[in-house]
């Protein structure tokens, strides 16, 4: 996994983006998933429901190894990105990154110019092309340059908090990513903004995978085609979401989302 992102974000014609294979995770002598097995298809929005300490979160920071930053965690199993093992050897975990982008739940802009957040991936990679360019078309794909394309030079903490998820949304797609994690994006926006980001989403899916982590099954049912439910560790069930609300195939799935439990 030593190309160029743009070359190797997207093969043509593979229906499965991501594929979990009996993943376990220990953070030292305790084990926070279990046996996980899984799917994730192409160009779909799946998200992760779950009461919480579940093992939703860590598991989508499986995807881009952000796990690896904290001490005494073990993984064992695999999770193949369009076919590569993310955790062989040979893997270059900063390309992997920039391949699975991650926007986290409280918005986090750099104390940086709205220009700057968005061109600090690129400029970090080297570059070369029109910048210019690239920072306009990440900032459209998240729906933000209508509303900041004249203050670009303005520092992005300035930006109301529906506006900073957006921007840091637009500095994970400047890297050309194929896979994008969001963690609870909404959690910490009004409804208004909140409403925002969920369209995005709906628009992003054209063009990415996107994984999202939410406490909010009304919103999994809204912005999701597929679900996944977890449970102590484990992913319980995982299927097209309207099934998922409606006709479960596990009592456990039909207690949570009916709200007897969680």
């Amino acid at each position: 996994m030593t190309e160029p992102a743009s070359q190797a974000a997207r093969p043509v014609g593979t229906p499965i983006a991501i594929e979990v294979d009996r993943l376990n995770l220990f953070y030292g002598a305790k084990q926070a998933l279990r046996e996980n097995s899984l799917r994730i298809e192409r160009c779909k929005v799946t998200a992760f429901i779950g009461p919480s300490g579940c093992g939703k979160s860590t598991l989508l920071r499986c995807f881009n190894r952000m796990n690896d930053l904290i001490d005494g965690v073990r993984i064992e199993g695999q999770i193949r990105l369009y076919g590569k093992n993310i955790f062989d050897r040979d893997v270059d975990v900063a390309l992997l990154r920039r391949r699975v982008g991650m926007v986290f739940q409280k918005p986090n802009p750099f104390p940086k110019s709205i220009y700057e957040n968005v061109a600090f991936g690129p400029r970090l990679t080297g570059f070369r092309g029109d910048m210019d360019a690239l920072v306009e078309r990440a900032l459209k794909s998240a729906a933000l340059w209508d509303e900041v394309k004249d203050k670009l030079k303005q520092s992005g903490l300035g930006l109301s908090g529906g506006q900073q998820q957006r921007l840091c949304i637009a500095r994970a797609l400047a890297s050309d990513p194929s896979v994008i994690l969001m963690d609870e994006p909404t959690s910490a926006l009004d409804p208004i903004a909140t409403d925002r980001i969920e369209r995005l989403i709906n628009d992003l899916k054209r063009d990415y995978t996107v994984l999202i982590v939410t406490h909010n099954m009304q919103q999994a049912g809204r912005v999701s085609d597929r679900t996944a439910f977890m449970h102590l560790g484990h992913l319980v069930e995982e299927g097209p979401t309207d099934l998922i609300f409606t006709n479960p195939k596990h009592e456990l799935t039909e207690r949570y989302v009916s709200g007897r439990f969680g």
